[in-house]
């Protein structure tokens, strides 16, 4: 997982390969203990989502039963899903979780959180770890943010990465804070 800076010409923000240990069981096994709930976004109805090109909701293939968003996509592509603003969280991990579904992927598909800060810029965080490519079942990924003390991102964009030719469908989308100690 990796967190850059997206100004041009900026470097790195922070290797997190510490966060990496630190979030795998987030990451794979999206349990209790992930962090406490700061919102979880409905993927029952595509109206909220950003993206409107490649995205649909499907209500017949969910993990929770009550619909997803499906994603057919036939290049490289990041679509944002959702875009929060007054999350008014600092000095903690800020965690994107969703469950991902993969059919027939010949690229691969991560999750990708943007954080927006009006003094400083535009920073993400990717976990390209935990790429899926291929065909998988229902599979959780996550990818942390840290804040620092005094850093608290005026809006947080929720994205999904797909590259390639096939179908992600993304389920339970819900952002998570964790304290940092």
């Amino acid at each position: 997982m990796t967190v850059h800076k997206t100004t041009t010409g900026k470097t790195a923000l922070a290797a997190f390969a510490v966060l990496l240990a630190l979030f795998t069981a987030c990451s794979e096994g999206g349990g209790e203990g992930d962090g406490d709930v700061i919102k979880k976004l409905p993927v029952d109805s595509s109206s909220e989502v950003i993206a409107r090109k490649n995205v649909s909701t499907d209500s017949n293939i969910s993990r929770d039963g009550n619909g997803s968003l499906r994603i057919d996509v036939t290049g490289t592509q990041t679509l944002p899903l959702y875009r929060l603003g007054d999350i008014d969280l600092e000095e903690a991990f800020l965690i994107y979780r969703a469950a991902l579904r993969t059919e027939d992927l010949d690229g691969e598909t991560f999750l990708e959180m943007k954080c927006f800060f009006q003094a400083k810029g535009e920073f993400f965080s990717r976990n390209y770890e935990s790429a899926l490519s291929g065909t998988n079942d229902w599979t959780v990924r996550s990818t942390p943010f840290k804040l620092r003390k005094g850093e608290n991102p005026d809006v947080v964009e929720l994205n999904i990465h797909v590259s390639g030719r096939g179908t992600v469908w993304i389920d339970e989308i819900t952002l998570l804070k964790r304290p940092l100690h």
